[in-house]
């Protein structure tokens, strides 16, 4: 359905600072346009809303025109990298796409940028570098830091405009930005959108009085200023303007805390009880629109700007018109969509050629070394990872090769570096990031799980982002530096996950979740780095590690394992096959997400029997999972329960005798099975 031609005024979508010195009236007219678009738009969006044709709920941005659109608008959105709040829909319409495209992802039809996957504003345009919008604010700053990064390191003079409101800014991951962004020098804008309240909540109730949020800037060593936002918008476009180019030429943040209005409430179903008698005639009395609206019309005449207004006027409802024609969506494909499409098969040279004997921990950093070697677009980045070589040495000599562009130490702010690494994958990097111990990666939860995780299915785009898990107990490292966390992150659609057990898996598995364009975790036992060695060589079809491995073939039981418990069955095993003549069909599982089970669902059918072990807890456990997926499909030729072999439902306890009862060991496997089998 063709979509109807916009106003020849809203074509020009750029404003130069030279425009704003003395403001010319083609400016102000442009200002004012965008202004009256957003604000016409966001009316009719809570109108319908509020006839049910739109679902869910809308939170407008009445009120924050006068800073939103003028920012957009001199925002170079050839280079620049921006991720909007749920305020911004101005910025929305300036930044790309046709009203009739935005129109469509309120009414969540076929139309819809993200195919109706996700709701209202939270949508963006990757492709050009519109971040989509996550409803845990902080944590959008730091992908937008990491896509301005991005642009940098490709030599664009890019800046990053990360958006935020005041109840937002009290948020650990918007401190653990400003620290990462004044750190690495990154060319970021950040914009505190204060409009005094938190949803319901004044800002004197959210923070300590006498503080200004600008304020808080100084302790990064960061310049910060606060602008009103609601009088003299073309006063506060120039200085706007001066930020980002001063931004621009320094590759140096500054925050600005913007003073707005929120004209409607935080959103359609907010009934405003909170505030003060008077209070809401008071905001309406500050409304920027018709401030800009006068201004244009002494520059102008009234007869003008009466036609533009009808002009846009037709134009919004022209387009919800289109946008209540379109069809609904069509469920087909969402489960595909979970996942990015694997692209081409990456070049990698045959080497090395030779097998060499080395370790786990020597493997994998063979192979961080021949993809920093190979790979341009490759970074590393984790805490002590650069001239130390990471808490167990993985890195080593790393930082010495390549640089501290490619290789570098990151500040204790798993969240951020994480939303950090997110924005470089979206714009053409491909991150590998190392969590000292995997414990610490539950501060990176939101970043991994409904960030990363979630970015194709909502957006469209591919996030490769390998994510380092140091994992497992046996050590005697306690609750703290001791989980088996797959269970805690898989179950989250979208992630990938692989759990090898040998240096020559550990080297094909960090090539194979490279190469993926998808967020992958690579869960690396901690007591597996320096246990064996074995030989490392080029593999050319390392891509097998997606697939489960056949380490021993039998009759009696099928047995799933991964990780350090592999050494484990393989030794129980061969007691059996001593002690009982019970031979065992043995597969390291690899691969933990996407499940492929089809070679265990062909050994189960054959022998009738399973056993799951992996060390961690029992409740809740991977195990389950497995069990569940291969039981459904072979209940009927089973002949016998299912054994799960697994940690005891306890947080992982520190002394040596106490650890040895908790999690599986050879001998406890060798007498749960052997009673099994009574």
């Amino acid at each position: 359905m063709a979509f109807p031609i916009p106003p020849a005024i809203l074509t020009a979508r750029d404003l130069r600072a030279a425009d704003l010195e003395t403001p010319s009236s083609d400016a102000l007219l442009r200002i004012y346009a965008w202004m009256q678009l957003a604000r016409y738009a966001d009316n009719r969006i809570l109108e319908l809303f509020r006839q049910g044709l739109i679902r869910g709920t809308v939170t407008g941005g009445q009120g924050n025109e006068g800073l939103i659109v003028p920012l957009a608008l001199l925002a170079d959105k050839a280079i620049d990298v921006v991720s909007f709040t749920h305020r911004g829909f101005g910025g929305h319409l300036i930044w790309s796409g046709h009203l009739c495209d935005h129109l469509n992802q309120y009414f969540a039809n076929a139309g819809s940028p993200t195919h109706a996957r996700e709701g209202n504003i939270h949508h963006g345009d990757p492709a050009n570098r519109s971040l989509p919008m996550i409803s845990h604010l902080g944590a959008m700053l730091s992908t937008v830091a990491g896509g301005a990064d991005s642009q940098r390191r490709q030599g664009r003079p890019a800046v990053g405009f990360a958006f935020f409101g005041d109840g937002a800014s009290s948020t650990g991951d918007v401190h653990e930005t400003l620290n990462l962004a004044a750190l690495l020098a990154l060319p970021m804008v950040f914009v505190i959108e204060n409009n005094g309240y938190a949803y319901s909540t004044p800002t004197c109730e959210q923070h300590a009085a006498g503080t200004e949020l600008w304020q808080r800037a100084a302790g990064y060593g960061i310049e910060s200023f606060v602008l009103d936002c609601t009088t003299e918008i073309p006063l506060a476009a120039r200085r706007l303007a001066a930020a980002i180019e001063k931004v621009r030429a320094t590759s140096r943040p500054i925050l600005i805390e913007a003073r707005v209005l929120r004209l409607r409430g935080h959103a359609a179903y907010d009934t405003c009880d909170y505030l003060r008698p008077g209070e809401q005639d008071a905001l309406l009395a500050q409304d920027p629109l018709p401030r800009v609206r006068a201004q244009a019309v002494a520059a102008t005449g009234p007869a003008q700007l009466d036609a533009l207004d009808a002009e846009l006027g037709a134009f919004v409802e022209a387009c919800v018109k289109t946008a209540m024609a379109t069809a609904r969506p069509s469920p087909a494909g969402m489960e595909a969509a979970v996942y990015a499409p694997a692209p081409a098969p990456f070049s990698w040279q045959p080497e090395p050629a030779v097998p060499l004997q080395l370790n786990a921990a020597q493997a994998i950093n063979l192979g961080l070394r021949k993809i920093l070697t190979e790979r341009p677009e490759s970074i590393l980045l984790g805490q002590d990872i650069g001239t130390y070589g990471g808490a167990f040495k993985v890195t080593e000599n790393l930082l010495k090769e390549f640089g501290r562009n490619r290789v570098f130490n990151t500040p204790l702010a798993e969240s951020a570096c994480t939303g950090y690494a997110i924005g470089l994958a979206l714009n053409g990097h491909r991150p590998i990031e190392e969590f000292q111990f995997a414990d610490f990666a539950t501060e990176a939860t939101t970043q991994i799980t409904l960030n990363a995780a979630t970015m194709h299915f909502r957006s469209g785009a591919a996030c490769p982002l390998v994510l380092r898990f140091p994992c497992g107990g046996g050590l005697t490292f306690g609750s703290f530096h001791s989980q088996e966390l797959e269970s805690f992150f898989l179950s989250m659609p979208g992630l990938k996950g692989l759990y090898p057990s040998t240096p020559q898996d550990a080297f094909n598995a960090l090539l194979a979740a490279y190469e993926d364009p998808n967020p992958v975790i690579l869960f690396e036992h901690k007591a597996l780095y320096r246990r064996q060695r074995g030989p490392v060589v080029w593999d050319p079809h390392f891509r097998n590690v997606w697939q489960p491995r056949h380490l021993r073939r039998g009759d009696f039981a099928t047995w799933v394992t991964y990780g350090e418990m592999v050494p484990l069955a393989e030794a129980a095993s061969d007691y059996f096959a001593a002690e009982y003549a019970h031979t065992f069909d043995l597969f390291d599982l690899r691969a933990l997400a996407p499940l492929q089970l089809e070679a265990l669902h062909a050994s189960l059918a054959r022998t009738g029997r399973l056993i799951v072990l992996h060390e961690g807890r029992r409740t809740h456990g991977f195990g389950a999972e497995l069990v569940a997926r291969l039981v459904e499909e072979n209940f009927s030729t089973l002949k016998a329960a299912p054994l799960r072999l697994a940690a005891l439902d306890l947080p992982v306890p520190f002394a040596p005798e106490l650890e040895q009862v908790f999690r599986p060991s050879t001998e406890s496997i060798i007498d749960r099975i052997t009673a099994w089998l009574g």
